[in-house]
């Protein structure tokens, strides 16, 4: 998935220029809105992403007016995403989707502002920041527009994050238990069986839990009997 490109670019070019005349040759001068915006899509399409973003930001400040503006503001977003520049394609993303809140193409507008969050997510081990955000956009999508063919896909991206987020409570959890650190590790233990439950962590987790609460039982008794001598 992480090495992945999205070229989901072309297919909202051919939605939105489909039937149009603009790509006729007569039309195509150095300069123009739709050269501009020809130069940006060859761009884009030979991996020479900078360059497309360069052709896409002059045809935004020369033609703010234009139909194809829009379409040039995805581009740029989309050029840093496939340039994996993902900080930068998230404030593009974030710019259109203010910019532009009914415009038909914000379902993958969001699910790309979720990508940009789940391709910069930390091993188990690590924290787990863009692991939520990725969370939260993809939640957000589903919310939003429940129907559209990118919710389903960020039904599946939603799952990953609860494993990721799941497996990270695991491993604090399992690191506290080696620790003797009981009632933590319970803590974390009991946590994953509210928040991520039927995602595959449910045998080892009760598992733990069991032995959790002997070692717990164990201390306890320990104490109770060093008090009364």
């Amino acid at each position: 998935m992480k090495s992945k490109k999205y070229f989901l670019l072309v297919v909202l070019i051919i939605l939105f220029l489909g039937g149009c005349s603009l790509w006729k040759k007569s039309e195509m001068a150095k300069g123009t809105p739709e050269g501009l915006y020809r130069q940006g899509y060859e761009d884009y399409q030979d991996g020479r992403y900078e360059k497309a973003i360069e052709s896409f930001r002059r045809l935004k400040e020369e033609y703010p007016l234009s139909q194809l503006t829009i379409m040039a503001e995805l581009g740029i977003a989309d050029s840093f995403f496939s340039k994996k520049e993902y900080g930068d394609a998230e404030v593009a993303y974030s710019d259109f989707l203010n910019l532009h809140p009914l415009n038909e193409n914000l379902p993958y507008v969001m699910y790309q502002l979720g990508m940009c969050h789940y391709l910069q997510m930390y091993e188990i081990d690590q924290d787990q920041t863009e692991t939520l955000s990725a969370k939260k956009e993809f939640e957000r999508l589903v919310a939003r527009f429940p129907d559209s063919k990118f919710s389903f896909l960020a039904e599946k991206m939603i799952r990953d994050c609860n494993l990721r987020l799941g497996e990270h409570e695991f491993y604090v959890g399992h690191l506290y238990f080696k620790m003797k650190k009981y009632r933590a590790a319970l803590r974390r233990f009991e946590g994953i069986t509210k928040n991520y439950a039927n995602i595959g962590l449910d045998y080892k987790v009760k598992f733990f839990i069991v032995e959790t609460k002997k070692k717990i039982a164990e201390e306890e008794a320990r104490e109770k009997k060093q008090g009364s001598s």
